[in-house]
């Protein structure tokens, strides 16, 4: 179970924040050498590399709250809309074959634990990162699952089925991350996200400055 104090993205209170689209550009990470890509989910357009300008100077911050030695890795970025629906549909699917039963709004704010509703979603919006800890040398650190993987709760960021050096390690990225001004969803130790609606209704900034881009 989720903790009962999480607002998820298809919460109402986030859906109504406002948008203010700032119009800033989306930068290509593969240009950007003070971070590490990685490219598991590289597609051929590029588009998991690239994150507004204001996404990456926060990550280039929160490297360096990072001990020396442990490195920033990037998984995935932004996600054309299309991608971010296709998504979404096959996981109301999924929960659908396994509840037939349930009605339909209940499916959709279900599966918008672990995946946003396109309208709302920070990647769509160049907005949210996905990433994990590395040393310098390349080698993921324990997180205690691998990123996206959400067959259990062991995801969930403040999980009490993980280890210790899993409990550790993820300590250090909450601690960079938050240091440099982003926010986490808590099913997900690894989705990230500033200037986005989730971000902007739990800073109660009263707008967002990204909205979804168009690829």
């Amino acid at each position: 179970m989720l903790n009962v104090g999480m607002v998820l993205l298809s919460d109402p209170a986030v859906t109504a924040t406002l948008v203010r689209e700032c119009g800033e550009p989306l930068v290509d990470l593969r240009d950007v050498e003070a971070l590490r890509l990685d490219h598991r989910l590289a597609d051929f357009d590029g588009a998991y590399a690239r994150l507004r300008v204001g996404v990456v100077d926060r990550l280039v911050t929160a490297q360096t709250l990072l001990p020396s030695g442990i490195r920033l890795l990037v998984v995935e970025g932004y996600r054309p809309m299309a991608l971010q629906e296709q998504y979404f549909e096959a996981h109301v699917q999924r929960l659908r074959e396994r509840t037939p039963d349930a009605e339909e709004s209940a499916l959709r704010r279900h599966a918008s634990r672990y995946i946003s509703p396109p309208a709302v979603a920070p990647h769509v919006a160049g907005a949210a990162v996905d990433l994990t800890l590395c040393s310098v040398d390349g080698d993921e650190l324990w997180m205690g699952t691998a990123v996206n993987d959400t067959d259990t709760t062991a995801c969930h960021t403040d999980s009490a089925d993980i280890g210790a050096e899993a409990r550790a390690n993820r300590k250090l990225l909450c601690d960079a991350m938050r240091g440099a001004g982003l926010v986490n969803y808590p099913s997900e130790w690894w989705h990230w996200s500033y200037g986005d609606r989730y971000w902007a209704y739990l800073n109660d900034s009263g707008h967002a400055p990204y909205g979804p881009v168009s690829s």
